[in-house]
């Protein structure tokens, strides 16, 4: 008899629970679920006597297994830690890893170094950027359509959606002209693998071979500078912009040490970190509300206001993008301020 306090029962955890034991070579002793993530996977920790593995639910209407898999493949040739995976079933939708355990980057840096974590974090980070072959590693392009698409969730959830903000002509137009320039900027930028969510809850804390990264089946190829603003202007934790800015020039750095091509000067460097931070930022706002709105997740809620003050604090560093401050300011900031007083 399986041990699984908490989980109500539904028919894909059922059909989970009969495909373990032929994954696992026995029958599990017990399953807990896990903590999820913005997705529509499932996680749950599976015990057998003294060993622990991480089975994945992911719908295959909704999830596909595949690019998991290969990103997968690419991440543990390069080097990166990543899940170990012993069983998939593609067509169930399941895969059993292994367990990088509870803490994440997020809950350690409240209480540890976080020059040291962020160190490993870099580290990992030049392994995908150096050691896998953009041109040869039949990721999916972070191409224009892509980039656009993502930067029309910020007007279409949160402005319209969650605000209920209705853009004139003119601000319309605004937005636009802003899109193309960040989409400019991000295609500029060298090319090279791109995890794309190479955060704090993605980054788990592990005694050997630090960090253990988590969430890459969204991998693209596309610009340098992504994964570095999504770790170091994180949504979910911010950080003084000066020690953000020291550990841009460390990872810049890196690069140049390794011999690689890619590497910019520093102003310009500096210049697509910026942009493509808030590009990023924009659609992090737009899923957020999406999130909360569509899917009916609110634990996302909280993190708008560092994620907007982001976009804010660039958009009032470029004077291209002078304009854009002002309407976020009168417009955007004033219509959060009226729905949190209501």
């Amino acid at each position: 008899m399986i041990n699984s306090p908490g989980i109500a029962t539904d028919n894909r955890f059922e059909a989970l629970l009969r495909w373990l034991p032929v994954a696992l070579g026995r029958c599990p002793d017990d399953i807990r679920p896990i903590s999820g993530d913005a997705s529509f996977r499932r996680y749950f920790r599976i015990r057998t006597g003294d060993a622990s593995h991480i089975a994945m639910d992911a719908p295959p209407a909704r999830e596909r297994l595949r690019p998991f898999v290969h990103a997968a493949g690419l991440m543990e040739n390069a080097g990166v830690h990543i899940p170990r995976i012993f069983a998939a079933d593609e067509e169930q939708g399941f895969l059993l890893m292994s367990d990088l355990g509870d803490t994440n980057y997020l809950q350690q840096l409240a209480c540890g170094d976080a020059d040291l974590l962020y160190a490993d974090a870099l580290e990992t980070l030049t392994r995908v950027q150096l050691r896998i072959d953009a041109a040869d590693c039949g990721l999916p392009a972070y191409d224009e359509d892509l980039l656009l698409r993502e930067l029309e969730l910020f007007p279409d959830w949160f402005l319209g959606g969650l605000l209920g903000l209705e853009l004139g002509t003119a601000e319309e137009a605004l937005y636009r002209r802003l899109s193309l320039h960040l989409i400019e900027s991000a295609v500029r930028q060298p090319v090279v693998v791109v995890h794309r969510d190479f955060h704090s809850r993605n980054l788990m804390v592990t005694q050997e071979r630090n960090p253990g990264v988590l969430d890459f089946q969204d991998a693209v190829v596309g610009p340098i500078t992504y994964d570095l603003v999504s770790l170091l202007r994180d949504c979910y934790i911010a950080w003084p912009e000066a020690r953000v800015k020291r550990w841009m020039d460390d990872y810049r750095q890196r690069l140049a040490d390794s011999g690689s091509r890619a590497v910019a000067d520093s102003e310009t460097f500096q210049r697509w970190f910026d942009f493509m931070g808030l590009q990023r930022h924009l659609k992090a706002v737009g899923i957020f509300a999406r999130l909360h709105l569509r899917d009916g997740k609110d634990g996302y809620l909280p993190d708008i206001p560092r994620t907007l003050r982001y976009i804010l604090d660039v958009a009032g560093r470029y004077p291209e993008l002078g304009e854009f401050h002002r309407f976020l300011d009168l417009r955007v900031c004033a219509a959060m301020d009226e729905a949190a007083a209501a």
